[in-house]
Parts: C-alpha cells; sequence; structure tokens
C-alpha cells in the first residue's frame, strides 16, 4: 500500500466570522449603440454606460439559498472611474460561515444609472448593467477562495435561483462550434490559467516575492486578461442550440434587439485560509425514545426501545410481507412518526397511571413480592445513580413501595418512580419518608442532586446529613455547597432576596460550630461569588450565595466564639489578598527569575506588608489546623513557571515550617475537585484497613484564578532517571534515601517500610487515575518523596481527556515496574503484590462507586473545565464507565488485569515521555 498524504481541513461549523467578498475590476468589451437606435430609444441615449465606457456602476450583493435571500445585501459605494472600472472594496455581509447552508449563492448584481425610469415614474432610476450568481462552496463542498472570475450576464439582475439563469461560469460550446475553435486560442487560455494559478499560489505565500518583478507579471496577466475578454466575445448569430446551458447568451437580454453584444467579466476575490473549509452541517441532537419504530429496527445497547404498537387491521385487511394489503386498490401500511412522541406526555398513559395509581392505595400496603418479583425488584435496587428506569419498573418500585420501606436502597428508585406534578401521587410518597429505612450518605447526596426538586424530599435528605460528624461532612462540603444551586425558591424580581433552603440552615449552623467547616464554607463561597459567569442560571445562583454567606457572617457576630471565628476570617481574606498582590506584580515584572525572587524576598520583609508576625497565630485558610506565626523572607521563592508561582515558607506556632505555593492566573477548582476525590478515596479504602500510602495533599482556591497548594518535599520522576547518583533509576533513589541497614527486613537494598510505601502508593494512584481519567501524564508531574511515597500532580486534564495522542488509560511506565524488582517472578520483585493492591482497590472503590458518581453530579453546574466540557451528567457516565458496573465483580477484576497488562507493553507513552523530555530540554 502506498502512502497516504496527510489532508488538514477545518470545519465550516467552527468559522465564526462574516461572510466577505471583494470586488476587485470590471473587464468587458461590447459594440457601441448605433445611433440610429439611439435617436429611436431615449432611454438608451442618456444611459451612463452608453455614454462612456468607464461610468460610474454600483454593485450590490446578497446571499441566497434554495432561491430565498438569506440577509439583505451588501453594496460598494459610488465611486468616479477614469481609466478602468476598479473597485478594489471588500464587502462584508451580516451573517457568518457556521451559519450558512451548503447550498448558499452570492447574486452579485450591477447596476447602471439612467435618468429615465423604464418602467415609468420618478423613482428607480437604476436598471442592471448586468448579474452573475457564485457559489460559496464547489462540488466537493469545500469553501471557494481566492481570486474568481465570474462571467456577467448583460442587462440581468443575479437572480440567486437554485436553478440561475446567470451562473457565474461561462456556458460550454458544442458540436461543431466546439471542433471549429480555433486551437491556438486553447492553448492561449489553458497558458492564462496556468498564470492564475501560480497568482494564487504566490498571493498563498507558496512563491517567494519579488515586488518588481511580481509587478511586471500581474500587468502582463491582466493584459492577457483583457485579450481573452475581447477575443471570447461572439456574434449574436451564434445559434442557442450550441450552448449547453438553458439559460439564454448573454449577447442579448430579455430579447430586445436594440441591445448589442458583448462580453463581460467580473473579477472578486474571496477571503483565504490556511486550510482548506470544509462544509459542516449543524448535528441536532436524536430525538427521545420514540414509541413508534420500524419493525426491522436493530437494538440498542444503551437505549431500550418502547416496541411499536400492536396494528388491528380491518376486516379483509390482510398485509403482505412488505406491509401492503391484499385487498384490491389497498395502500401500503405506512408508519408516521409524531415528534410530540418522547417530548411531551402520552395522555393515554398519564391517564392510566393516574387510575391505577390513584384506587389501588389499599390493595399495595399489604403487597408482598413473589420469589420471581423479588429478583426483579433487587435488581432495580443495584442500579448505579445515573441509571433511568422503565416506565415497567417505575409501576413495579411504585406498587411495592409499602413492601420497600425496609430496602434502604429503594428510596432514591421510588423518588424516580413518583410522578411528582401529580398531587396524590406526590403526598403518598412524602407520607412514606418517615417510615422508610435510614438511609446511606450516598443516597442521601443523589437526593440533594439535579434531578430531585421536591423540597420534603430534600429536607429528608438534610436530616440524613445531621447524623454525619464533622469530618465526614467536611468530606462533602465541595458538594453540598454545589447543591445549593439545586434547591428550589420563588422566583422574584433581582431586588428580592430568597429565603433560606433547608440545606443553606444546616450548613450555616454545622459551619458556625466547627471553625473547620467555617474555614472552608467561607471560602467556597468566596470563589463561588467571585466566577463572572454570565449566564442566568450563574446570577441567580450568585445571589444565593451572596445570601448564605451573610447569614453565615451573622450566625457568627451573634456568639462570642463566632465573633472570633470571624475576625480570623477577615485576617485569612487580608493575608490571601497579599499574597495575592504580590503574585501579580511578579507576573507582571519584565525581570529575569533571580530579580524576581529578589522583589519577593523585599516585598515579604517590608514591614509595612504586616508578613513578618502574626500576633495571634492565623489559622492557614489552606489547613486551619495550622496556625502560623509569620513568613520565613530568606526561605521563599518564584518557580520557573509561565505564571511564576510563589513558594513561600510559614512558620507556625509549634516552631515548624510550612511551605506554600501561591499561584495566580490559574483555575485551581479542577485541581481541588481531583484531590478531594483522592482524599475521599484514602478515607474509604482505609476504612477497609487498606493504607496505600497515598498523598492528598491541599488545594484551596481563594478566587475563579488564585489559590495555594501545600508544597510537599519530592523530586519528579524526570529528575530522577537523569540523576547519576541515584543510577538514573527508581530503585537506585529508593536505596539513596532508604538503604537496607544491618539487621533490619530489607527488599531489593532498600528498607521494608520504604518499600511497600512505594507499592502500595503506586498502585493507589494507578487505580485512581484511571477511574478518573486523569491525562497528560508524563514523567514530570509523578513525584517520589524520600520516604517513598509515590504521587501525581497537575489536573488539568482528567474524564479521558489527554493534549496527547496515543494517551494511556492508566500510567504504568517500565521505569515505575523496575523499581519495585520487575515484573518477572522470584528476585524479591513486589510486582504480584503491587497487582493485588490494585485488584482490593479497584473492588473496594467499585463497590462504592455511587457516593462517588453522586458528588461529581453535584459538581456538574460548578464551571469547572473538565465537566464543562462534556456537559450535563455525561462527566458523571465518563466516571461510570470505567466501573464496569455493568458486569459482575469478577468480570471488572479480569478487566483491570488486562489492562495492566496492556499499559506495560505500551511502546506510545514511551515516545509521549521521550518527546516530552526532548521539548523541555529544548526549552531549558
Amino acid at each position: 500500500m502506498g502512502t497516504v498524504e496527510p489532508f488538514t481541513f477545518a470545519s465550516s461549523a467552527d468559522l465564526r466570522i462574516p461572510v466577505a467578498v471583494k470586488v476587485n475590476r470590471l473587464e468587458g468589451h461590447e459594440k457601441p449603440v448605433p445611433y440610429s437606435t439611439l435617436l429611436r430609444r431615449p432611454d438608451l441615449r442618456h444611459r451612463g454606460s452608453n455614454l462612456s465606457p468607464h461610468s460610474e456602476l454600483y454593485i450590490n450583493v446578497q446571499p441566497f439559498a434554495d432561491s430565498k435571500p438569506l440577509t439583505v445585501h451588501a453594496q460598494t459605494p459610488h465611486k468616479h472611474f477614469k481609466t478602468a472600472r476598479i473597485w478594489n472594496q471588500w464587502l462584508s455581509l451580516p451573517l457568518d460561515y457556521n451559519t450558512i447552508p451548503a447550498n448558499t449563492q452570492l447574486a452579485i448584481t450591477i447596476w447602471d444609472l439612467s435618468p429615465i425610469n423604464p418602467n415609468g415614474g420618478d423613482r428607480n432610476h437604476h436598471i442592471p448593467f448586468g448579474g452573475t450568481t457564485i457559489p460559496l462552496f464547489d462540488d466537493d463542498a469545500t469553501l471557494r477562495t481566492g481570486r474568481q472570475k465570474c462571467r456577467i450576464w448583460r442587462h440581468k439582475a443575479a437572480d440567486g435561483f437554485s436553478n440561475t439563469a446567470t451562473p457565474w461560469r461561462e456556458p460550454r460550446l458544442r458540436g461543431r462550434q466546439s471542433v471549429q475553435t480555433d486551437e491556438k486560442q486553447h492553448e492561449r487560455d489553458a497558458e492564462l490559467e496556468r498564470l492564475v494559478g501560480l497568482m494564487k499560489k504566490h498571493e498563498m505565500g507558496e512563491i517567494s516575492e519579488n515586488k518588481w518583478l511580481d509587478q511586471l507579471v500581474f500587468r502582463q496577466i491582466e493584459k492577457l486578461e483583457r485579450q481573452q475578454v475581447k477575443q471570447s466575445f461572439r456574434p449574436r448569430s451564434l445559434s442557442q442550440s450550441s450552448i449547453d446551458e438553458d439559460p439564454p447568451s448573454p449577447a442579448c437580454a430579455e430579447g430586445d434587439p436594440d441591445h448589442t453584444d458583448g462580453s463581460f467579466f467580473l473579477y472578486i476575490e474571496l477571503p483565504r485560509f490556511d486550510h482548506p473549509v470544509v462544509f459542516t452541517d449543524h448535528e441536532y441532537p436524536p430525538p427521545p425514545i420514540s414509541a413508534i419504530l420500524p419493525a426491522h429496527f436493530p437494538a440498542s445497547n444503551t437505549v431500550n426501545f418502547k416496541p411499536p404498537p400492536e396494528v388491528q387491521l380491518g376486516p379483509g385487511i390482510r398485509p403482505n410481507a412488505n406491509g401492503a394489503s391484499d385487498t384490491d386498490g389497498g395502500a401500503d401500511l405506512i408508519r408516521i412518526y409524531d415528534p410530540e412522541i418522547g417530548y411531551a406526555d402520552n395522555l393515554a398513559e398519564t391517564k392510566h397511571r393516574r387510575l391505577i395509581r390513584g384506587q389501588r392505595n389499599a390493595l399495595d400496603r399489604d403487597l408482598k413480592p413473589n420469589p420471581k418479583m423479588r429478583d426483579f425488584l433487587n435488581r432495580i435496587m443495584s442500579y448505579g445513580p445515573t441509571v433511568e428506569l422503565s416506565d415497567k419498573e417505575k409501576d413495579e418500585v411504585w406498587r411495592f413501595r409499602h413492601h420497600l420501606t425496609r430496602e434502604k436502597r429503594a428510596l432514591t428508585k421510588l423518588v424516580k418512580s413518583v410522578n411528582w406534578n401529580e398531587p396524590a401521587e406526590a403526598r403518598q410518597a412524602i407520607s412514606l419518608l418517615p417510615k422508610w429505612a435510614e438511609i446511606n450518605i450516598d443516597d442521601a447526596l443523589e437526593l440533594l442532586g439535579p434531578g430531585v426538586r421536591n423540597p420534603t424530599v430534600r429536607a429528608y435528605a438534610v436530616d440524613r446529613l445531621r447524623k454525619a460528624d464533622d469530618d465526614e461532612l467536611l468530606m462533602y462540603l465541595l458538594q453540598l455547597v454545589q447543591a445549593l444551586k439545586f434547591e428550589a425558591h420563588p422566583s422574584k424580581e433581582a431586588e428580592v432576596v430568597v429565603d433560606d433552603s433547608s440545606l443553606a440552615s444546616f450548613l450555616i449552623a454545622r459551619s458556625a460550630a466547627n471553625f473547620k467547616l467555617g474555614n472552608f464554607l467561607h471560602w467556597y463561597l468566596m470563589v463561588e461569588l467571585d466566577d463572572d459567569t454570565a449566564t442566568q442560571m450563574a446570577k441567580n445562583s450568585k445571589k444565593l450565595f451572596a445570601r448564605v454567606s451573610y447569614d453565615f457572617m451573622m450566625e457568627l457576630e451573634s456568639t462570642p466564639e463566632g465573633h472570633i471565628t470571624r475576625q480570623a476570617l477577615r485576617r485569612q481574606g487580608e493575608f490571601i489578598t497579599i499574597l495575592t498582590k504580590f503574585s501579580k506584580e511578579i507576573q507582571n515584572s519584565r525581570a529575569d527569575r533571580p530579580k524576581k525572587i529578589d522583589m519577593l524576598k523585599k516585598m515579604l520583609a517590608d514591614p509595612k506588608n504586616d508578613m513578618l508576625a502574626f500576633d495571634p497565630p492565623l489559622p492557614l485558610p489552606l489547613d486551619p489546623a495550622v496556625k502560623i506565626t509569620g513568613v520565613v523572607p530568606d526561605d521563599s521563592s518564584v518557580f520557573k513557571s509561565s505564571l511564576f508561582p510563589l513558594y513561600v515558607n510559614l512558620k507556625t506556632d509549634t516552631g515548624t515550617l510550612y511551605p506554600l505555593m501561591f499561584k495566580t492566573g490559574d483555575d485551581l477548582r479542577q485541581d481541588q475537585l481531583v484531590v478531594q476525590i483522592i482524599a475521599l478515596m484514602d478515607r474509604l479504602l482505609l476504612q477497609e484497613n487498606l493504607d496505600l500510602n497515598l498523598t492528598p495533599y491541599r488545594i484551596l482556591a481563594t478566587s475563579a484564578l488564585a489559590g495555594a497548594i501545600q508544597f510537599i518535599p519530592n523530586t519528579p520522576v524526570s529528575n530522577i532517571l537523569g540523576n547519576a547518583k541515584f543510577k538514573s533509576s527508581i530503585l537506585g533513589y529508593l536505596r539513596f534515601h532508604n538503604p537496607a541497614a544491618a539487621g533490619t527486613p530489607s527488599i531489593l537494598g532498600v528498607r521494608k517500610e520504604a518499600m511497600d510505601t512505594y507499592v502500595k502508593s503506586v498502585a493507589g494512584y494507578c487505580v485512581i487515575t484511571y477511574l478518573l481519567g486523569v491525562g497528560d501524564r508524563h514523567l514530570d508531574n509523578l513525584c517520589l518523596a524520600p520516604d517513598g511515597r509515590f504521587f501525581h500532580i497537575d489536573f488539568g486534564y482528567i474524564l479521558g481527556r489527554d493534549p496527547k495522542p496515543m494517551a494511556p488509560l492508566m500510567k504504568l511506565s517500565r521505569e515505575m515496574i523496575e523499581g519495585m524488582g520487575g515484573s518477572a517472578p522470584g528476585n524479591e520483585s513486589q510486582f504480584d503484590a503491587f497487582r493485588q493492591y490494585c485488584f482490593t482497590a479497584y473492588t473496594t472503590l467499585r463497590r462504592n462507586s455511587s457516593l462517588i458518581l453522586n458528588l461529581f453530579a453535584l459538581m456538574q453546574d460548578a464551571n469547572i473545565p473538565g465537566l464543562n466540557f462534556f456537559g450535563g451528567d455525561q462527566a458523571v457516565r465518563k466516571v461510570e464507565e470505567r466501573f464496569k458496573l455493568d458486569g459482575t465483580e469478577e468480570e471488572a477484576l479480569s478487566f483491570f488485569a488486562q489492562l495492566i497488562e496492556r499499559e506495560m507493553g505500551a511502546w506510545g507513552p514511551v515516545l509521549i515521555d521521550k518527546l516530552h523530555g526532548f521539548a523541555q530540554g529544548w526549552r531549558a
């Protein structure tokens, strides 16, 4: 097979600029009108084009599609011509390229001026000099660009019809006329076409520029074009039968014998682009599930379509295999798609549901399922939070609702089964809430999600949260703040403040009583109030967050302890404001990095900035359990990065140092979310007595484009592999920092505790980064601490997105495996232990998938780039796919084992690491 040449193109759907055309010049030749005709026709006698070969003309351009105008026309300004009709005028139309259909045409009409209106009256003293119609896309649906030569149909206005009478190309000759055409003329036309092609390449920069020579060539080409126009003139005796096209010859108009013969061409120019632009139509979303489908429609793996309705035919009508009637004169049975199906409620089904659910309340109270139905209900209970129930499943859950009150997993399924628009049905469902078995925290979070709007149900979920301790509540606080957006409140005018919701009151009360909760609630609210999103939903949410923040401050002010908390939060704000100011000044400075470091040290040491000593000690916003007493200016620095993050060492009240990185110009909310999920997963694993020595370092976004990051002393794997001191290996790094002492347990020359820490942490991060779809994994964002802790940093790409091709599903490089002794059995290799840790972690987190998925569902409107990229609940489904919930636990483990084997032998990640290292070295 031959090699395929690369072809790059752009989509017209991404071209969000106005349609434009440049009118260059008009070239042509025609016989002058005889004096006898001018004497007989006064309307021709004073017409501009008959008075002067360079009379004033003006042009308008209007886009058409399907024989209909798309918008108003654009027109050239008045211009006086001296020696030639040259406009060199760009015209912009009020519509963009991404909105036009593939059959768009530009109808270009040249207008002549006449003092006499041919139709009578005193107005409209303009008549068509000629017109032409050119499609914007060619036959291959590629946008036309560059110079275009358009045939002008004399005395006609461009019509813009689909079957236009004013096409832009010349009619083709056929028959004897074609055979008798001068061969030299063909050669001259071919040469001119070649020169025009070279001119287009020159304009695109494909041919080098030589100004003085280029001007000579351009003038010669224009001269040849004028000669071609004159030679293209054909007398009127040319028979109409010799032309391929249906429209009449441009030599005459409307059959008027007083019009003279002529041949004119308009030269225009269309915008040029770096790549060919191919038409791409707007892809509309598929319609909802329809009840009317062809019988042969293939079954889908993801959507359970309703079966087609059973059609009862009348007497004597027996459809054959093709659907046609056997009776004489019978017509085919045609299925008609109803667009309301799927969008609007089916009135028959609504009435049926109302009758069934309204009359069987007394009978359902003591109803118990048989074994078959019990299995059916158990299967429904095993569904994840993203699974939509079918009508059959909803009906059965409702029918056995009293029996299911003892099943805590069933409440979320009942909420999905209730038609909350039916007051009687909603009252019955709400009356069951006090009788229901206590639900788990993951179900309570699902009931606070965007799919549940009933305030009573949401209040029930909040009551479940009241039983969680402060540490557990802190794990979900970020999502609970986002859940405030889904609280139902009356829509009032902007100046009217909405009432507090049950969730808001709960968060305020608990946060006012616990400084750690109050610290993070305050900063989460500050970030939401700083987010300048223009959507109406964001504006409404901002008012809600402002109200919650105000009520929280009023709650703190009501007690002496709360007053102290409020003062601490105010001081934290001043501390963050000063760091933000320093960071922006250093970013904006044009000095080199050493001078930036000196600037930072001077600013921190300046007594005016009050950064040397904090009295009383200040709770650190990033970790309120740590109280800082000041900064260490001499031990501060600026990182080598495009945004120049600050490295600030903080003194604590215990005498230790707390290194901190502060960054502006970057949205840290996505990294904050990922680290929070990692911390949650670490907690879930610890509950199963599985400590994988994870390092969920702290991140706190202090505004939409600023935040603080806990700095963990570490060495990037890329530096380890390039350091001869560590023998360019991870194992050498572990041996250097954790040598095996005599008489102590060791593995491969490394202290056993350090090797265990390394193997466990690698396994934990392999599983977690796979589940979260963390991308852009290279050796610079894989880090290793001296005690053997392995961890990832920089979570700019999640949910399977990656800026590089051939990205792995899980980062497991050869160097990481060699650090645990390789994958070969024996020789003290820890690879088998690594696999077992992976399997245990995967199954443990898979059993808690509902909690993780519900946390992501609550974040779907948090304006986080990695979640906004997919939109709606698609981000949640991306995480759900990686849990493999559609199979058994054995099938999921088999898949993960295959994943480990595949990523170990993959060559794509190796190539990516090589290229990344080369790029970093080149930048350095």
